[in-house]
């Protein structure tokens, strides 16, 4: 884990009086490159000094990042700014949504599986919100502006760890399970980037968005169940689903497996208040379950890919990451898809590491009561 920064990537602002808005005077290649350079450089520069691995000791660059894709790409902008090697294998992936750091975490874990042992991945996830802030008045196109916040992470992975030499990795990956439902296209169509009337460009949200996210993870959550959960719950909902299919004017209820039997501890991508309702009432979780997702929303606001890392730092300020312990991250993103990395902590962070994150300043506030009246606390 390493240091994350939020800030709204408006830069100045200048005030319309009659809109009552405050509006970015100038939101063009320029500013989202500062934007992403400032977020990215601070959080690969922290990475290296925590983890003090030399820059020339990194093997593979993965970033992502959906709605900025320059050139040269966020990847030679590191390649450039840290000066790494120059048979570094360095890839970007964009375009990809908010699920987009955990697809980022599967493409490094490929291509470690192809570098010879001991290699070192450096991931970072990051989404600007310069480039595309959207100066229009359609209802569904200004949410995103509303919600989303600058932000990003940076990760190392390694396959360095042995019996013999123990690394100092804080979390093993166990599985990454990735779900894809771009052939339908009212899933296609729920989020894109497209311009209005009149012609501004933004980022459409459509009314089956949350319907969609729903459907999505019932089939990521069928792939990841069949791998993560005890026999014991798998053989009660083959029951219930055997009682559906063999008696269906009974009325017979599916079994909702507990996946608090599987993981003790859940990162659901911070897109929404309702994406994090819909998320909790399909799994059955309790409050405290996904108090991670509530809080890092409520703190930084949607950041895209890089939520999950947050919502693992709040897990770790709060001193309940333990070894042994199964981090389950849900991402969503547009396309649409819904994308899971399981992890399992084999080491919690020292404490000075925990306490100086993107939670240093105010973890001891947290958790608050949110606008709905519930407290988490």
């Amino acid at each position: 884990m390493t240091r994350m920064l939020e800030r709204s990537g408006l830069g100045d602002r200048t005030y319309v009086p009659h809109s009552k808005l405050y509006l970015p005077p100038r939101s063009g290649l320029e500013e989202a490159r500062e934007e992403a350079e400032q977020v990215v450089f601070a959080a690969v520069g922290d990475l290296l000094a925590r983890t003090r691995i030399r820059p020339d000791a990194i093997d593979i660059v993965v970033t992502n990042c959906s709605g900025f894709c320059p050139t040269p790409s966020f990847a030679d902008m590191v390649v450039n700014r840290f000066k790494l090697r120059g048979d570094v294998r360095a890839v970007h992936v964009s375009g990809m949504g908010c699920s987009a750091g955990l697809i980022a975490v599967e493409v490094a874990r490929n291509l470690l599986q192809a570098a010879p042992r001991g290699a070192h991945a450096l991931v970072v996830s990051t989404e600007t919100t310069s480039f595309f802030h959207y100066n229009g008045t359609s209802r569904s196109m200004l949410l995103p502006t509303a919600l989303f916040r600058m932000g990003g992470a940076a990760a190392l992975l390694t396959t360095s760890s042995t019996r013999s030499t123990p690394s100092r990795s804080r979390y093993r990956l166990s599985h990454v399970v990735r779900t894809l439902t771009a052939a339908d296209d009212r899933a296609y169509r729920c989020a894109a980037q497209e311009e209005d009337g009149e012609g501004n460009l933004g980022v459409n949200l459509s009314a089956d968005l949350v319907a969609v996210a729903g459907q999505t993870l019932k089939a990521n959550i069928a792939t990841t169940g069949s791998r993560v959960l005890p026999t014991s719950e798998k053989i009660r909902f083959a029951l219930s689903l055997a009682a559906r299919r063999l008696l269906p004017g009974t009325g017979s209820r599916l079994y909702v497996p507990d996946f608090r039997t599987a993981f003790e501890h859940f990162c659901i991508h911070a897109g929404g208040r309702a994406v994090i309702d819909a998320v909790q009432t399909s799994l059955g979780l309790r409050d405290e379950d996904v108090e991670p997702s509530r809080m890092t929303l409520h703190r930084f606001g949607n950041t895209s890919s890089s939520s999950v890392w947050y919502e693992l730092a709040y897990i770790e300020a709060k001193g309940r990451a333990r070894e042994g312990d199964r981090v389950w991250m849900v991402g969503f993103g547009s396309g649409f898809k819904c994308n899971s990395v399981v992890w399992e902590c084999v080491g919690p962070p020292p404490r000075g590491d925990a306490a100086s994150g993107p939670w240093a300043d105010s973890i001891h506030e947290y958790p608050v009561a949110i606008s709905n009246g519930k407290n988490m606390a």
